[in-house]
């Protein structure tokens, strides 16, 4: 159904996740779209907000999209030009406000797999890895999850490898491994809606659905229940500015987005 609208799934999805990020906040994101999205909130309702890359970059003004966490770009008027211990030692200390994170794999307590699908020794697909990403899920104040294509097989049961905690086991889990009280995962956007987490159980919960979307296009791509309140909300739509910014300042090239 977005397909049919102004914009492509990949222009709704950074659009929604932008929306998520707070002025005077700041955000610590992985490659692709949370580059995007963040780059999107800083042009817009968010102008305050601090980028963090794990090379060493800390509150560029990026001028288009890097095509990765370590390239001139993500320094581009930075406040400093740091480096991966100091930005991974502010993350330790606290001070980064949101994680920001693709994933292959997730399951309903919130914990993802960048690594492998399939048996590590002998998988079937060989993924990026964690990077920086078990750092940032486990320090970061809040957490904010991308999977553009949520199916039973991205939503899933039982991951074929933990890379980034979650909720591990559900309540406490986290403070019992370790990991600071209060943190975890906060968001998750899909094609398909925007996703929570329930506060006694800490299990995945349904927030909005996008535009076209029907409950039961939900609970169809998804291996494990995922809790349905009452009232649902539906998720805004881009303005044309928003597109125009996506497409002309963030990504010219299309080398995400495409054209």
């Amino acid at each position: 159904m977005l397909m049919e609208r102004k914009y492509n799934l990949k222009e709704f999805i950074a659009f929604i996740a932008a929306g998520v990020l707070e002025d005077k906040k700041s955000v610590f994101v992985g490659t692709g779209f949370p580059i995007i999205s963040s780059m999107l909130a800083q042009r817009t309702h968010a102008p305050d907000l601090l980028i963090i890359f794990e090379a060493g970059g800390l509150g560029p003004q990026i001028p288009e999209l890097p095509v990765s966490v370590g390239e001139s770009r993500t320094f581009h008027k930075a406040i400093a030009a740091s480096s991966m211990h100091d930005v991974m030692s502010l993350a330790q200390a606290g001070y980064v406000d949101f994680g920001f994170l693709g994933a292959a794999q997730m399951d309903t307590y919130g914990n993802i797999n960048t690594t492998v699908i399939g048996n590590y020794s002998l998988p079937k697909v060989r993924l990026p890895g964690s990077g920086g990403a078990n750092d940032v899920g486990s320090f970061a104040q809040r957490l904010i999850i991308t999977i553009t294509n949520q199916t039973k097989r991205t939503f899933v049961n039982r991951l074929d490898f933990l890379t980034t905690p979650g909720y591990l086991n559900g309540p406490g889990s986290r403070e019992r491994a370790g990991i600071p009280e209060g943190t975890g995962p906060y968001r998750v956007i899909t094609q398909l809606g925007v996703y929570g987490f329930d506060e006694d159980t800490k299990r995945l919960k349904l927030i909005s659905l996008h535009p076209g979307v029907s409950i039961a296009d939900v609970k169809e791509s998804s291996s494990f229940e995922i809790i349905i309140p009452d009232k649902v909300g539906t998720s805004p739509e881009p303005s044309d500015e928003y597109l125009r910014i996506l497409r002309e300042e963030i990504d010219p090239a299309g080398i995400l987005l495409g054209k």
